[in-house]
């Protein structure tokens, strides 16, 4: 069955090890924070920091691995069907990113919907890791600097995340609707999300 993140939104699902959760970008370059937390310990989440070390990249890969902050594998990147750009660098959005951006009033954002949907799940919520971002186009150029690009997805491309450990993943379909990364019309749409087994 599949579960529809409304634009701008974000959801918890509870994946036991072995199960897979295959996010899809209904419309095409829409950004998807992505957070694993381990079940049984709060404490211990998919780290961007760990997982880049480890993997000695900045954007994982199709049957690439993704490590904790204690440096277990926590999920595997499996079939990847979008062009297999993700981004590691770039933290969660929250409402100071918008004020800097300028935005007048709050704002939905990605940090906002990382803590509710803990709390949906009844999960305890702990410091906000940096998010693995889905679809995310954030070259980096010769001279080290960043840029936000368009999200290069195209309408239904996928990726499967497959649970090694008990966890709960979150996701935000990413409201930024200020810089263009979810494209160049600035607006955010809905996300896709199937369990398999």
């Amino acid at each position: 069955m599949t579960t529809i993140i409304p634009a701008g939104h974000g959801r918890a699902f509870r994946v036991p090890r072995g199960q897979r959760l295959r996010v899809a970008t209904v419309e095409g370059s829409q950004v998807v924070d992505t957070w694993a937390l381990v079940a049984d310990d709060p404490g211990e989440w998919l780290s961007m920091e760990h997982t880049r070390g480890l993997l000695s990249t900045i954007s994982p890969h199709e049957g690439d691995l993704l490590y904790s902050n204690v440096r277990r594998p926590v999920l595997l990147l499996g079939e990847d069907t979008s062009p297999g750009v993700h981004d590691t660098l770039i933290p969660a959005c929250d409402q100071a990113r918008y004020d800097h951006l300028g935005h007048d009033g709050p704002h939905r954002n990605c940090v906002e919907n990382f803590r509710s949907a803990l709390t949906a799940a009844g999960f305890p919520t702990p410091a906000v890791p940096s998010p693995l971002n889905l679809f995310m186009n954030v070259p980096v150029g010769t001279d080290g600097r960043l840029e936000l690009l368009p999200s290069p997805a195209a309408r239904g491309d996928s990726v499967t995340l497959e649970a090694l450990l008990d966890v709960v993943v979150v996701l935000s379909a990413c409201p930024q609707d200020v810089v263009p990364i979810n494209g160049a019309a600035l607006t955010p749409t809905d996300v896709a999300v199937d369990l398999l087994r």
